[in-house]
């Protein structure tokens, strides 16, 4: 049988048809490039963002502060990590429950109690019939939260951040402050050195393949090890405690108004111990009044009386208007430009060398030493010595001591006569410490500091010199009969060279001066080898008889006793006129 073929006629492309096809493909064509161009220009930047977010996860470390720590690494201050729970309720599921199962508040609170140490009662409160995002509780400890994350309960959240502690309480308050609730510096070290104690950490970027593996970067070396550094003081921590238990016990007897104790070294100006009285617990900070805060020591002034008496001496000594074998004659009281100075007692003590003008305090001696010299040069001298300047140091903001202008001085007699016996200038206890020090160190500027990276250098030949190195021990060998012999007696221990010199002062309030004291006694030792310098100011104590040898002084003795021991000071004794030092 034949097969036929069949014939297929070829008919031309209807161009209706044709047209439709071309347009839409056309428009497909298009619509691809319009899409193209969207993604590669003009949401370029947006998705390059959405992939480095995909790839890469950010490191970021709590906002931390350093940890203070005194000279023997002693913690002051330190970063208590804590954790904040938050529940979800509508989330709530147990380990191994289906992934629909919803476990009711009731059950979450049972598990939770033991672990905070919460009745399940107090803790269904909190709920308030809330499904999402209830905050349950903070200041949780590690080890809670720890026990809380082994639970592994869908729901719970924890929150990580730190809050300052200081361990030490009011020990350390009126020198290293607090933080606040922001974790801000608000107060003493805290506030002053906030950006030494602060630990900065820069954001790190972890780029990620798209299962999530580590893929190589630039990182460098370091980059993702936190801040440990310490902030480290020159305080001891015993002599602390020893100091503010002295301080804090002879205030109370007196009803005073405030103390304040400093322990200094004089050769490179390292403050072994600084306490004020009244202090507060910086855990609790909003408990306490404001005015508590403030570092006075620093801030406040105050006329230093007697305890200037021997920079003055020093001063007269330089300019050779006095010898150091000389005598005064102390009539008891002295007529000044029409006015009236007497000593505290009325009393005049004849013919005296310059040790007793010292030991009896006599205001009517130091008046007619310091007469000898010129009042224009006496001005430049207290100037110099930087009466009026502010402390560059690292403690508090300090306030620049208050001397007359010069033509006032010079050419109102009264004024450099009561200058010669601490009145009618103010300076700030701070400033009085580093005076006496450079009388101890033989005459040398000494900033006074409390932290072990302050740059204070000991070569003396960079520093200011305040005295001559012969003024200084003269003097230092005259206040050492003040122990010995006068007003500093109860500060006396066996075997030790201590030079002293005691204060007390009325307090001027609106131009004239008040019956409320400021009493005050300065300590060097050991005079063989002047080391420290020790300073007690108690302001206002109220009871009768407060002079700095009654309440000023007891308390300069407990602390030399304890810093012989802390600091191991060996013993001296005098055997006709020579130091010889016990095995």
């Amino acid at each position: 049988m034949k097969k036929y073929k069949k014939i297929v006629h070829i008919a031309p492309l209807d161009q209706r048809r044709f047209k439709v096809l071309y347009i839409f493909s056309l428009l497909i064509i298009l619509c691809l490039f319009g899409r193209l161009v969207k993604l590669q220009v003009f949401n370029a930047s947006d998705l390059k963002r959405l992939a480095r977010l995909n790839q890469s996860s950010k490191t970021s470390s709590l906002e931390k502060r350093r940890s203070i720590v005194d000279r023997n690494n002693r913690l002051i201050a330190y970063d208590k990590p804590l954790y904040k729970l938050w529940a979800h309720p509508k989330y709530f599921n147990f380990p191994g429950d289906s992934v629909r199962e919803i476990r009711s508040i009731e059950e979450v609170a049972k598990k939770l109690s033991p672990i905070l140490d919460l009745k399940d009662e107090i803790l269904l409160e909190k709920f308030n019939n809330k499904m999402n995002g209830i905050k349950l509780l903070d200041k949780i400890s590690e080890v809670k939260a720890e026990k809380i994350k082994n639970l592994k309960i869908s729901g719970l959240d924890l929150f990580k951040y730190s809050q300052r502690y200081y361990p030490q309480g009011e020990l350390y308050s009126n020198l290293v402050g607090f933080v606040n609730d922001e974790n801000k510096g608000s107060a003493g070290l805290e506030l002053h050195l906030d950006n030494q104690i602060k630990v900065f950490n820069k954001g790190n970027l972890i780029k990620k393949g798209g299962d999530g593996t580590p893929l190589p970067d630039n990182s460098a070396p370091g980059d993702f090890i936190s801040d440990y550094k310490n902030l480290g003081l020159t305080i001891d921590s015993k002599l602390q405690k020893a100091s503010f238990t002295a301080l804090s016990k002879q205030v109370k007897k007196w009803k005073a108004k405030k103390g304040f104790a400093i322990v200094m070294d004089v050769n490179n100006g390292q403050i072994l111990s600084l306490v004020t009285v009244p202090s507060y617990d910086p855990n609790k900070f909003w408990k306490y009044d404001s005015e508590l805060f403030k570092g006075w020591y620093s801030q406040d002034l105050f006329e230093p009386g007697s305890t200037f008496k021997p920079i003055n001496l020093a001063l007269a000594l330089e300019e050779k208007v006095i010898q150091k074998d000389g005598l005064v004659e102390d009539t008891g009281k002295i007529n000044v430009g029409g006015w009236t100075l007497s000593n505290w007692d009325k009393k005049g003590n004849g013919y005296i060398d310059y040790p007793k003008v010292l030991q009896v305090s006599s205001n009517v001696a130091m008046v007619k030493i310091m007469q000898n010299l010129d009042p224009e040069i006496y001005w430049d001298w207290l100037k110099n010595l930087g009466i009026n300047k502010n402390l560059e140091t690292d403690l508090y903001e300090s306030t620049a001591g208050q001397l007359k202008k010069k033509d006032l001085f010079v050419n109102q007699s009264i004024e450099p006569a009561v200058a010669s016996f601490g009145k009618g200038f103010s300076i700030s206890p701070l400033k009085l410490v580093q005076l006496h020090a450079a009388l101890a160190n033989g005459g040398f500027e000494v900033t006074p500091h409390v932290t072990s990276n302050f740059k204070e250098t000991v070569d003396k030949n960079s520093k200011t010199q305040f005295f001559s190195l012969e003024a200084s021990k003269t003097v230092l060998e005259w206040m050492e009969s003040v122990v010995d012999k006068g007003s500093g007696s109860g500060v006396k221990i066996e075997g030790y060279r201590i030079a002293g010199k005691t204060g007390t002062s009325l307090k001027a309030l609106n131009g004239s001066y008040s019956s409320k004291k400021v009493c005050s006694f300065v300590a060097t030792l050991p005079v063989n080898d002047p080391k420290y310098v020790v300073l007690v100011v108690v302001d206002e104590p109220s009871k009768s008889y407060a002079y700095g040898s009654t309440v000023a002084v007891p308390v300069a003795k407990e602390i030399i006793e304890s810093l012989i021991v802390i600091e191991k000071i060996p013993p001296n004794i005098k055997d006709h006129g020579m130091i010889v030092k016990k095995p």
